[in-house]
């Protein structure tokens, strides 16, 4: 399979494919933009698509960029011109003078007599030629190799586009013949010419494309199973509230009910897939054990409520303080309670949920899909999920990834689209759900699962290779986590450690602190996890939209510049004291660093060195272990921070840019506000300015500086990155691969080069334009 390159036309990969075909209304609009993008990518004069007709013979010009419009439609013999020896040939035909060439073809309707240099790469269908994409230059230009390799890896990329966008065109066309004669059966039958009665005709299931949020990758193609789910709220309002007594005892039994199938759900993922991916419920299991949570709906019961209703107005209000946050990875928590309040729920109505049972192989559709829903499911029978609701960082969205089972969440629409007859396939790389497809979708899919396996090979194969530049330079590429079962995905992907492990879901998935006890036992399977492998634990950063239920916050007018993250610990000690003290405890199990978030100057991390050093002084009294030399690092995020860096790095063992909140405050500007979104600028010459700043003070004080956030997620980033002095990324697990292809690409010299033209420049626009040719250059 060829390397992916020209990333930056929106063809990262088949999700990115399929969202260009979507955002078109047919083939022709489809191959009209692809043409724009490539000659504006590729800074050509001429962009053309030719595609093969079904005789084999002829090509026709669909679609072109910088040739006469009514040479749109054109055809030629593969026998005739240069474009014609592509398909002859079936390879690429390049020269810097084509009028020179001996099978050159002058077309009068091109008015391509101004255009001298030529590169045609063919693309095809399984074996068979499909079409040729051709660029052309007004000037003599000899493409490299690696121009060639980029160009011929778009025309890969273009294939797909093309058969994908053939199969939308074809569902429509058979949709418009649908209701042409729905159409055509009514005016017959109100002119009477067709009768009413007799054995009504079988309707035909319809058609539909459907777009969502690629989940878990792969295809499947099946018969549906639709999922329902009881609705316990309305039983609840309906119920009579019996005594007190009586609904205290109800509430207590299924509570244990709920426990012990949860523990069951725990050990059958457990022995599914792993502990770290059974560590979902595991966290239910806390909840459900949370004196807190449980004397909350306690309460609501003995001032008169039902247990139906004391439940949901206790789990409502914790999915509605999870549904405010910003975070989308802490949003999606939501989900997680209303599992646990529907799992009382059914105990309290007497529902038993029972493993489902599939017959035969299917897809599961459904609103949505909760984590016990997938925990009970046949997994052999389960071929692929489509919901209604869902991100990627749902639970459910965790487990079927790690599952490997394709998914697709977010799809609008799907269960009036769906029937308990309908046939479906699921594309969980490009996001698409096909309802009822006809034959030839159903084929092509079965090319793309090929192509898929064929590219799931090629990365596996340098998953355990180093990320290490070609002339010498090594990058470490870390993960970015915040669940135990995140630890299997990190390691799929090749992850060289934790740059940052998120503490918040601990204290966030409670109605009361954790204890330095509750705490140490999750960060130290964290470490655990990562034998041998440096991880990185933040403290506690909560405020802004991460709010804590049994936590008294403050009203704030501008939440993001208040009273959070270390400003909050700070100000209480005792929870920061905890924390620490549960990471020294857990610190033993592995290769433990502290980071500390939002760190504006030295007066703080000098008090927090004391603070630090006083827990330790504690445990070592106690007679605890712990790592007397556990790393202390800080994140830069703040414009504050990088203006005194100089000072700071000589009070730490290592720093790490937070890029996510050092572009929303140096530009001031709230990433999550669409009114002011355009703004949040990665490429902004302050950000990039900081960047290298703190890279620059951390090397020469001999300290490390990583980078974590989603900018490092794009491989023409993480060359800009190294190039700008960074030799350390955490970062998704999922882009790690892509990431460390990168790398291993292209040297430093070369990346150095790149950021050393970037920090030249003046504006985002020309950095950006200027990135995404070097992209195009490195084949990326």
């Amino acid at each position: 399979m060829p390397e992916e390159a020209g990333e930056q036309l929106g063809l990262r990969t088949l999700e990115d494919i399929s969202a260009l075909i979507l955002q078109s209304h047919d083939l022709q609009e489809t191959l009209d933009n692809i043409v724009n993008l490539v000659a504006k990518r590729m800074s050509s004069d001429v962009c053309s698509i030719y595609l093969l007709e079904e005789d084999g013979e002829t090509l026709r010009l669909h679609a072109t960029r910088g040739l006469s419009r009514l040479s749109v439609g054109i055809t030629m013999k593969i026998s005739e011109g240069l474009t014609g020896l592509v398909v002859e040939q079936r390879g690429v035909v390049a020269t810097d003078n084509a009028p020179r060439h001996p099978r050159y073809k002058y077309f009068r309707k091109t008015k391509e007599e101004k255009v001298l240099s030529f590169l045609g790469v063919p693309f095809f269908e399984r074996d068979t030629p499909m079409g040729v994409l051709v660029i052309q230059n007004r000037e003599a230009r000899t493409f490299t190799p690696q121009e060639i390799s980029a160009v011929s890896t778009i025309a890969w990329q273009i294939s797909s586009i093309v058969s994908n966008a053939k199969l939308l065109d074809s569902v429509r066309k058979k949709e418009e013949e649908r209701a042409f004669f729905a159409a055509e059966v009514d005016r017959l039958k109100k002119s009477g010419v067709l009768k009413e009665g007799g054995r009504p005709a079988r309707k035909s299931p319809s058609s539909a494309a459907l777009t969502g949020i690629g989940i878990s990758p792969g295809f499947a193609l099946g018969k549906v199973s639709i999922l329902h789910h009881r609705g316990p709220t309305e039983e609840a309002v309906l119920e009579r509230v019996r005594p007190r007594a009586e609904e205290l005892n109800m509430f207590q039994q299924a509570l244990e009910k709920a426990r012990i199938h949860t523990i069951y759900m725990e050990k059958r993922m457990g022995e599914i897939l792993s502990e770290a991916d059974a560590a979902i419920f595991h966290s239910h299991l806390m909840i459900l054990e949370d004196r807190g949570f449980i004397a909350k709906i306690t309460a609501l019961i003995e001032d008169g409520l039902g247990a139906h209703r004391a439940v949901n107005q206790v789990v409502e209000a914790y999915v509605s303080a999870f549904a405010r946050m910003e975070d989308p990875y802490l949003r999606e928590r939501s989900a997680d309670m209303e599992d646990i309040g529907r799992r009382i729920c059914d105990a309290l109505n007497g529902h038993s949920s029972h493993r489902e049972r599939l017959r035969e192989e299917r897809i599961i559709v459904a609103r949505e899909l909760l984590p016990s829903d997938l925990a009970i499911m046949d997994h052999g029978k389960v071929i692929g999920i489509a919901t209604e609701k869902g991100n990627q960082n749902a639970h459910s969205a965790i487990m079927a990834r790690a599952l490997g089972i394709p998914a697709v969440f977010g799809v609008e629409g799907l269960l009036q689209q769906v029937g308990v007859r309908s046939e479906v396939v699921v594309d969980g790389n490009s996001g698409c759900v096909y309802v009822n497809p006809d034959h030839s979708v159903k084929q092509e899919y079965v090319r793309l699962q090929g192509e898929f396996d064929q590219k799931q090979r090629a990365l596996e194969e340098i998953r355990d290779l180093p990320a290490c530049t070609p002339d010498g330079c090594t990058v470490s590429l870390l993960a970015n986590i915040g669940l135990l079962s995140d630890i299997k995905v990190a390691h799929l992907h090749g992850a060289e450690g934790v740059g940052l492990y998120r503490t918040e879901f601990p204290f966030m998935t409670r109605s009361s602190l954790p204890t330095r006890q509750v705490q140490a036992s999750v960060y130290r399977k964290v470490l655990e996890g990562f034998p041998d492998l440096p991880v990185h634990i933040r403290t506690l950063d909560i405020g802004g939209d991460k709010g804590l239920s049994y936590f008294p916050h403050p009203k704030e007018d501008n939440p993001f510049l208040g009273w959070r993250s270390m400003r909050l610990s700070l100000d209480r000690e005792d929870i920061l004291r905890e924390q620490l003290a549960a990471i020294l405890i857990a610190s033993a199990s592995g290769k433990c660093h502290l980071m500390f978030p939002m760190i504006s100057g030295v007066d703080e991390v000098r008090r927090i060195k004391a603070i630090l050093s006083q827990v330790k002084d504690e445990l070592t009294r106690e007679g605890r272990s712990f790592d007397p030399e556990i790393g202390f690092g800080v994140m830069v995020e703040l414009p504050a921070a990088i203006l005194v860096i100089d000072m700071l790095v000589k009070e730490v063992d290592y720093v790490s840019i937070g890029t996510n909140d050092l572009i929303q405050y140096t530009l001031a500007c709230d990433r999550n506000n669409p009114r002011v979104k355009k703004w949040y600028d990665p490429y902004h010459p302050a950000v990039l300015h900081s960047i290298k700043k703190v890279a620059d003070a951390a090397a020469g004080a001999g300290k490390p500086a990583s980078l974590c956030g989603e900018m490092a997620g794009e491989p023409i980033n993480a060359v800009l990155l190294m190039g700008l002095g960074l030799r350390c990324f955490s970062l998704s697990a999922p882009n790690i691969p892509r990431v460390k292809e990168a790398v291993r690409r292209v040297s430093l010299q070369k990346a150095r080069e790149i950021g050393d033209r970037v920090l030249a420049m003046e504006s985002a626009q020309s950095i950006r334009e200027y990135l995404e040719a070097a992209q195009r250059e490195l084949g990326l």
